[in-house]
Protein backbone atom coordinates (compact mmCIF):
# COMPACT_ATOMS: atom_id res chain seq x y z
CA UNK A 1 0.00 0.00 0.00
CA UNK A 2 2.97 2.57 0.59
CA UNK A 3 4.62 1.60 -2.64
CA UNK A 4 1.13 2.59 -4.05
CA UNK A 5 1.02 5.74 -2.64
CA UNK A 6 4.65 6.51 -3.63
CA UNK A 7 4.25 5.66 -6.99
CA UNK A 8 1.28 7.66 -6.99
CA UNK A 9 2.85 10.71 -5.70
CA UNK A 10 5.56 10.09 -8.13
CA UNK A 11 3.29 9.96 -11.21
CA UNK A 12 1.43 13.74 -9.77
CA UNK A 13 4.77 15.11 -9.74
CA UNK A 14 5.64 14.11 -12.75
CA UNK A 15 1.94 14.82 -14.43
CA UNK A 16 2.36 18.20 -12.96
CA UNK A 17 6.04 19.21 -14.42
CA UNK A 18 5.37 17.72 -17.41
CA UNK A 19 2.58 19.63 -17.52
CA UNK A 20 4.13 22.62 -16.36
CA UNK A 21 7.15 22.52 -18.96
CA UNK A 22 4.38 21.59 -21.55
CA UNK A 23 2.36 25.02 -21.15
CA UNK A 24 6.14 26.98 -20.74
CA UNK A 25 6.98 25.73 -24.21
CA UNK A 26 3.72 26.79 -25.74
CA UNK A 27 4.15 30.36 -24.29
CA UNK A 28 7.33 30.35 -26.00
CA UNK A 29 6.32 28.98 -29.60
CA UNK A 30 3.52 31.95 -29.46
CA UNK A 31 5.62 34.34 -28.14
CA UNK A 32 8.42 33.84 -30.53
CA UNK A 33 8.95 33.16 -34.64
CA UNK A 34 7.09 30.75 -36.26
CA UNK A 35 9.17 29.61 -38.50
CA UNK A 36 12.33 27.75 -38.13
CA UNK A 37 14.31 25.34 -37.04
CA UNK A 38 14.17 26.28 -32.71
CA UNK A 39 9.93 26.54 -33.94
CA UNK A 40 10.25 22.79 -34.71
CA UNK A 41 11.95 21.80 -32.46
CA UNK A 42 9.73 23.39 -29.67
CA UNK A 43 7.22 21.97 -31.47
CA UNK A 44 8.21 18.59 -30.95
CA UNK A 45 9.27 18.97 -27.06
CA UNK A 46 5.41 20.43 -26.75
CA UNK A 47 4.07 17.37 -28.07
CA UNK A 48 6.47 14.80 -26.15
CA UNK A 49 5.21 17.07 -23.18
CA UNK A 50 1.95 16.78 -23.76
CA UNK A 51 2.14 13.10 -24.53
CA UNK A 52 3.91 12.68 -20.82
CA UNK A 53 1.10 14.45 -19.33
CA UNK A 54 -1.93 12.22 -21.32
CA UNK A 55 -0.11 8.80 -19.74
CA UNK A 56 0.37 10.11 -16.38
CA UNK A 57 -3.27 11.66 -16.24
CA UNK A 58 -4.76 7.92 -17.94
CA UNK A 59 -2.59 5.91 -15.16
CA UNK A 60 -4.09 8.36 -12.58
CA UNK A 61 -7.89 7.58 -13.23
CA UNK A 62 -7.54 3.95 -14.04
CA UNK A 63 -4.57 2.42 -12.16
CA UNK A 64 -4.45 5.24 -8.96
CA UNK A 65 -8.57 5.61 -9.31
CA UNK A 66 -8.58 9.97 -9.56
CA UNK A 67 -11.57 10.58 -11.22
CA UNK A 68 -11.48 13.82 -12.57
CA UNK A 69 -13.17 15.26 -15.68
CA UNK A 70 -10.28 17.16 -16.55
CA UNK A 71 -8.43 14.55 -18.21
CA UNK A 72 -11.10 14.76 -20.87
CA UNK A 73 -9.87 18.54 -21.54
CA UNK A 74 -6.15 16.76 -21.47
CA UNK A 75 -7.25 14.02 -24.33
CA UNK A 76 -8.56 16.94 -26.20
CA UNK A 77 -6.02 18.52 -26.26
CA UNK A 78 -3.74 15.45 -26.71
CA UNK A 79 -5.73 14.92 -29.67
CA UNK A 80 -5.97 18.77 -30.99
CA UNK A 81 -1.91 18.98 -30.89
CA UNK A 82 -1.47 15.08 -32.61
CA UNK A 83 -3.55 16.83 -35.90
CA UNK A 84 -2.05 19.95 -35.73
CA UNK A 85 1.16 18.26 -36.22
CA UNK A 86 -0.10 15.76 -38.60
CA UNK A 87 -1.51 18.76 -40.92
CA UNK A 88 1.82 20.48 -41.11
CA UNK A 89 3.66 17.26 -41.46
CA UNK A 90 1.28 15.56 -44.23
CA UNK A 91 0.15 19.22 -46.10
CA UNK A 92 -2.22 17.04 -47.44
CA UNK A 93 -5.62 15.35 -47.61
CA UNK A 94 -4.72 11.88 -48.56
CA UNK A 95 -6.10 9.68 -46.16
CA UNK A 96 -3.64 8.23 -44.23
CA UNK A 97 -4.64 5.10 -41.36
CA UNK A 98 -3.05 6.64 -38.42
CA UNK A 99 -5.34 9.94 -39.01
CA UNK A 100 -8.38 7.74 -39.28
CA UNK A 101 -7.74 5.54 -36.41
CA UNK A 102 -6.56 8.48 -34.55
CA UNK A 103 -10.11 10.40 -35.04
CA UNK A 104 -12.04 7.33 -34.16
CA UNK A 105 -9.89 6.63 -30.89
CA UNK A 106 -10.49 10.06 -29.54
CA UNK A 107 -14.11 9.25 -30.55
CA UNK A 108 -14.29 6.15 -28.52
CA UNK A 109 -12.27 7.72 -25.41
CA UNK A 110 -14.70 10.49 -25.10
CA UNK A 111 -17.33 8.08 -25.09
CA UNK A 112 -16.32 6.43 -22.61
CA UNK A 113 -15.00 9.10 -20.52
CA UNK A 114 -18.59 10.57 -20.25
CA UNK A 115 -19.96 6.76 -19.40
CA UNK A 116 -17.07 6.37 -16.48
CA UNK A 117 -17.81 9.81 -14.74
CA UNK A 118 -21.65 9.48 -15.30
CA UNK A 119 -21.59 6.16 -13.69
CA UNK A 120 -19.62 7.36 -10.62
CA UNK A 121 -21.93 10.11 -10.07
CA UNK A 122 -19.16 13.36 -10.74
CA UNK A 123 -21.09 16.31 -10.82
CA UNK A 124 -20.68 18.23 -13.57
CA UNK A 125 -20.62 21.61 -15.12
CA UNK A 126 -22.41 21.97 -18.13
CA UNK A 127 -20.21 24.39 -19.78
CA UNK A 128 -17.78 22.24 -19.43
CA UNK A 129 -19.43 19.27 -20.97
CA UNK A 130 -20.81 20.86 -24.25
CA UNK A 131 -17.90 22.53 -25.27
CA UNK A 132 -15.66 20.24 -24.49
CA UNK A 133 -17.16 17.41 -26.37
CA UNK A 134 -18.90 19.48 -29.04
CA UNK A 135 -15.28 20.62 -29.93
CA UNK A 136 -13.96 17.36 -30.24
CA UNK A 137 -17.27 16.23 -32.47
CA UNK A 138 -16.15 19.50 -34.58
CA UNK A 139 -12.83 18.83 -34.92
CA UNK A 140 -13.17 15.07 -35.53
CA UNK A 141 -15.99 15.57 -37.78
CA UNK A 142 -13.65 17.94 -40.21
CA UNK A 143 -10.58 15.91 -40.13
CA UNK A 144 -12.61 13.09 -41.29
CA UNK A 145 -14.65 15.68 -43.77
CA UNK A 146 -11.63 16.99 -45.20
CA UNK A 147 -10.94 13.83 -47.33
CA UNK A 148 -13.89 14.97 -49.16
CA UNK A 149 -12.70 18.10 -50.56
CA UNK A 150 -9.89 18.64 -53.12
CA UNK A 151 -5.98 18.60 -53.45
CA UNK A 152 -6.23 22.28 -54.69
CA UNK A 153 -8.62 23.81 -51.75
CA UNK A 154 -6.87 21.45 -48.83
CA UNK A 155 -3.82 23.30 -50.00
CA UNK A 156 -4.94 26.35 -48.71
CA UNK A 157 -6.30 25.11 -45.53
CA UNK A 158 -3.98 23.07 -43.47
CA UNK A 159 -1.44 26.01 -42.37
CA UNK A 160 -5.08 27.33 -41.23
CA UNK A 161 -5.66 24.04 -39.33
CA UNK A 162 -2.12 23.56 -37.86
CA UNK A 163 -2.29 27.10 -36.43
CA UNK A 164 -6.21 26.62 -35.05
CA UNK A 165 -4.78 22.80 -33.39
CA UNK A 166 -1.76 23.25 -31.90
CA UNK A 167 -3.34 26.64 -30.31
CA UNK A 168 -6.36 24.60 -29.11
CA UNK A 169 -4.52 22.05 -27.74
CA UNK A 170 -2.05 24.80 -25.47
CA UNK A 171 -5.15 26.25 -24.76
CA UNK A 172 -6.68 22.68 -23.66
CA UNK A 173 -3.61 22.27 -21.40
CA UNK A 174 -4.36 25.59 -19.87
CA UNK A 175 -7.64 24.99 -19.08
CA UNK A 176 -6.89 21.68 -17.07
CA UNK A 177 -4.34 23.63 -15.44
CA UNK A 178 -6.25 26.64 -14.61
CA UNK A 179 -9.47 24.18 -13.57
CA UNK A 180 -6.88 22.05 -10.78
CA UNK A 181 -5.25 25.70 -9.46
CA UNK A 182 -8.20 27.43 -9.19
CA UNK A 183 -11.29 25.03 -8.58
CA UNK A 184 -13.46 27.72 -6.51
CA UNK A 185 -13.49 29.92 -9.86
CA UNK A 186 -14.83 27.13 -11.95
CA UNK A 187 -16.28 26.82 -14.42
CA UNK A 188 -15.09 29.86 -15.59
CA UNK A 189 -11.15 28.88 -14.92
CA UNK A 190 -11.70 26.23 -17.34
CA UNK A 191 -13.61 27.57 -19.54
CA UNK A 192 -11.99 31.23 -20.11
CA UNK A 193 -8.42 29.83 -20.90
CA UNK A 194 -10.08 28.17 -24.41
CA UNK A 195 -12.17 31.51 -25.18
CA UNK A 196 -8.43 32.92 -25.35
CA UNK A 197 -6.84 30.42 -27.01
CA UNK A 198 -9.58 30.56 -29.52
CA UNK A 199 -9.08 34.74 -30.13
CA UNK A 200 -4.67 33.60 -30.26
CA UNK A 201 -5.99 31.04 -32.82
CA UNK A 202 -8.22 33.65 -35.33
CA UNK A 203 -5.24 36.29 -34.89
CA UNK A 204 -2.92 33.78 -35.80
CA UNK A 205 -4.96 32.87 -39.21
CA UNK A 206 -5.98 36.54 -39.84
CA UNK A 207 -2.39 37.66 -39.96
CA UNK A 208 -1.30 34.62 -41.53
CA UNK A 209 -4.17 35.76 -44.34
CA UNK A 210 -3.44 39.00 -44.59
CA UNK A 211 0.81 38.01 -45.15
CA UNK A 212 -0.67 35.82 -47.96
CA UNK A 213 -3.21 38.20 -49.50
CA UNK A 214 -0.42 41.22 -49.46
CA UNK A 215 2.28 38.85 -50.92
CA UNK A 216 -0.10 38.01 -53.97
CA UNK A 217 -0.64 41.65 -54.80
CA UNK A 218 3.16 42.32 -54.70
CA UNK A 219 3.63 39.37 -56.88
CA UNK A 220 0.55 40.18 -59.27
CA UNK A 221 1.81 44.11 -59.16
CA UNK A 222 5.63 42.43 -60.54
CA UNK A 223 3.99 41.02 -62.69
CA UNK A 224 2.19 43.75 -64.33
Amino acid sequence: MELLSILHKSNIILHVSAGSLALLTGIFILLFKKQGRIHRQSGRLFLILLGIVIFTGLLGVFVFKRNSFLLVITVLSGYMGFSGFRAIRNKSNIPQAIDIVMALLALASVSFFIFYFNAIGMIWSPVIIYSTVGYLLMAVGYDLGRYLLSTKTYGQLWLYEHILKMVSAFSGLLSAFAGTVLPQYQPYSQFLPSVLGSLIAIAFMANYWRRLKRNKLIIKQKGN
